[in-house]
């Protein structure tokens, strides 16, 4: 049950995905440590510059040479509107005064050079072999695609809806992983709207699994082996874990955001714009609070994420969680601190056990 197809392809000993999670959170040793303990390790290159994505490449390389693969964000069309700016630095200048945030210069975006950018990481990752490359806020042109199936390049795009997912496969991609509503982090959707990409992944996965031929990867609020196991009974052939991941020694997640996942109860994630400009679920905080009034009115990714990046490093240097984006999915109440190895043994032991029918796991035991 827990080899398939697709971990054939991938060369991985478990169904099992460490999500992509942008920002320093993904560390080489968060990568390798899963490859290396039978998932599939993922650098999360979102926002690297391809000099940084090489760097990182070479230093999962010498921690490991089994498989890992680099996740792409493909930059989306965006405007700078001078008045929107000001409107955004308004409602922003409390904040960086709270943090004693004085006399910064703000580069904002330009469209220009996040193509040039993301045109350039694409030719790491071909100079460099990487044999699995996964795409979200959007999907690769013919071109590149091209380009990765002339180089044996596994691709995966990330859809949010059955018309991604189809889409997908339409484009000759390889593999789409499937983001429920119930994930954490930024939501992949580029076709669909916000709302109608709002689907949880219990009944997302079937939908998919009826419309496409090429395997799935589940993602979202999946934290134990009942959840590997339900998502490949409804179709999936592996899942994409990150809030669980998240918590594990080995990332590089802030121990204010590991904390706040800890002992985060029921309810408190919320979807919300105001870091980044672009939908993402986190726990709720004082930043998300007071922001919730004017999602609809901040710039869109990635100039809102540009304009919050001093707020969030400085509430993290000052250890203030109140302006930090603490990204977590809806199931962080079953995180644990624990190492990679151990996350991977669990899960894999809990999923066992629910096939064989024995009594199913529960997160009785200590998180620590």
């Amino acid at each position: 049950m827990f080899t398939n197809d697709l971990t054939n392809l991938l060369k991985i000993d478990f169904p099992i995905i460490q999500a992509p999670m942008a920002g320093g959170i993904s560390t080489s040793k968060l990568v390798a440590t899963a490859s290396k303990n039978g998932a599939l390790g993922m650098i999360a290159a979102g926002y690297m510059s391809p000099i940084q994505l090489r760097e990182q490449i070479r230093e999962v390389k010498q921690l490991t040479t089994h498989n890992f693969g680099v996740n792409l964000f493909v930059p989306n069309k965006f405007e700078i509107s001078e008045n929107g700016i000001e409107m955004a630095n308004s409602l922003l200048k409390r904040y960086r005064e709270e943090l004693n945030i004085q006399g910064e210069k703000i580069k904002l975006p330009n469209m220009k050079s996040s193509i040039h950018s993301y045109k350039e990481q694409i030719k790491v990752v071909i100079e460099e072999k990487i044999p699995i490359c996964s795409f979200t806020f959007g999907v690769p042109t013919a071109d590149e695609m091209g380009k990765f199936k002339e180089h044996n390049i596994i691709t995966i795009g990330t859809a949010t809806t059955v018309e991604e997912a189809v889409s997908i496969e339409e484009l000759g991609m390889d593999v789409v992983v499937i983001q429920g509503s119930e994930a954490g982090g930024h939501r992949g959707n580029f076709i669909s709207s916000h709302e109608e990409g709002l689907i949880g992944l219990m009944s997302l996965i079937p939908q998919v699994s009826d419309h496409v031929s090429i395997p799935i990867i589940a993602a979202g609020g999946i934290m134990d082996g009942r959840g590997l196991t339900a998502a490949l009974c409804l179709g999936a052939k592996a899942v994409q874990m990150g809030t669980a991941f998240l918590t594990c020694k080995e990332s590089g997640a802030h121990p204010l955001h590991k904390e706040a996942v800890m002992y985060s109860k029921y309810g408190d994630t919320t979807l919300t714009r105001a870091f980044s400009g672009k939908w993402a679920r986190g726990i709720k905080n004082k930043f998300t609070m007071e922001m919730e009034e004017h999602v609809d009115t901040v710039p869109i990714f990635p100039i809102q994420n540009t304009l919050t990046q001093s707020i969030r490093k400085a509430s993290a240097n000052q250890n203030n969680k109140e302006y930090m984006s603490l990204w977590s999915g809806q199931s962080a109440t079953l995180a644990r601190i624990e190492t990679v190895e151990q996350l991977v043994i669990r899960v894999m032991d809990e999923a066992r056990k629910v096939s064989r029918g024995d009594d199913p796991p529960t997160n009785v035991f200590s998180k620590f």
